[in-house]
């Protein structure tokens, strides 16, 4: 076999290699991509696929096409379902900003019991305005289902009403919370009315006049009086009675249905003249 030979059979084994190497890395897959937390036109960011759930329930994530869009605030819906196909809960994807953009965020909160630690799955279905049966979509997770707490605390948070403009400033609709149990429930309830509306509250019309960063920074209720303090962030460029009125509302009802608070005072960093003034 002469040198010529030689070299073109090495050749020939190099690039056999080569051509080896591609092919496994083509039918190899990468494991670096996360399992079942996104497809063509959704991606969830929270939770992670086989991830510990328990009540309530954050989900977020995104819509880009595909199938996948807004219409009038929502993106579609999920649902929570145990190991035996039981739907445990039904939340609404509602988008936290413009609907009508080609990549839009959404979020939900599941509210749910589940008696002993399990596993379920989330389902969500895409928003499919044409209701024609071959543009539905749905994608699924696993998720792992964390034991309820059996003790919990129930009280209502207060909301104002969208398209109800035949009602007052002043009028607040009542929507329930559950937490676990506590014993500083004025408190856990200013909490939830801080958070803002659930998703499915959203899309039943709910909304905050109350603005994102507002801290609680002391609560006391003594003989009838409940004094609240929160930081500046409560009345950031407010203006307007309507708005400043919504606000008082929002906090002040929250706060009268416990029996042991029959007037509020609301202060911010200890100071109550002119505070939420129009």
């Amino acid at each position: 076999m002469n040198k010529i030979s030689i070299i073109i059979i090495i050749a020939l084994f190099l690039l056999a290699g080569v051509a080896g190497y591609f092919f496994l890395q083509k039918e190899m897959p990468n494991t670096n991509i996360p399992m079942n937390e996104e497809k063509k036109g959704i991606q969830v960011f929270s939770p992670k696929a086989n991830e510990t759930v328990s009540s309530p329930l954050e989900v977020t994530g995104s819509v880009n096409g595909e199938g996948w869009i807004g219409f009038e605030g929502q993106v579609g819906t999920v649902k929570l379902f145990d190991s035996f196909g039981k739907e445990l809960a039904l939340g609404i994807l509602t988008a936290t900003e413009d609907w009508m953009k080609s990549s839009v965020n959404f979020e939900s909160t599941l509210w749910f019991d589940y008696p002993e630690n399990g596993t379920g799955k989330l389902v969500f279905y895409n928003e499919n305005p044409s209701g024609e049966p071959e543009r539905n979509k749905t994608f699924e997770i696993p998720v792992k289902l964390a034991k309820s707490s059996a003790a919990k605390t129930t009280f209502n948070v207060y909301f104002s009403q969208q398209d109800a403009s035949d009602v007052s400033c002043e009028e607040v609709n009542p929507y329930k919370r559950e937490v676990p149990k506590t014993q500083s429930v004025a408190r856990a309830a200013l909490e939830e009315l801080i958070k803002g509306p659930t998703g499915f509250e959203k899309y039943a019309g709910a909304f905050t006049s109350i603005n994102p960063g507002v801290v609680i920074q002391n609560l006391t209720i003594t003989n009838g009086i409940a004094r609240v303090d929160f930081n500046e962030a409560l009345q950031k460029d407010v203006a307007g009675s309507c708005k400043v009125s919504a606000i008082r509302a929002q906090i002040t009802q929250t706060l009268l249905q416990f029996p042991t608070v029959k007037e509020v005072v609301i202060s911010i960093n200890g100071k109550t003249e002119g505070i939420l003034q129009p």
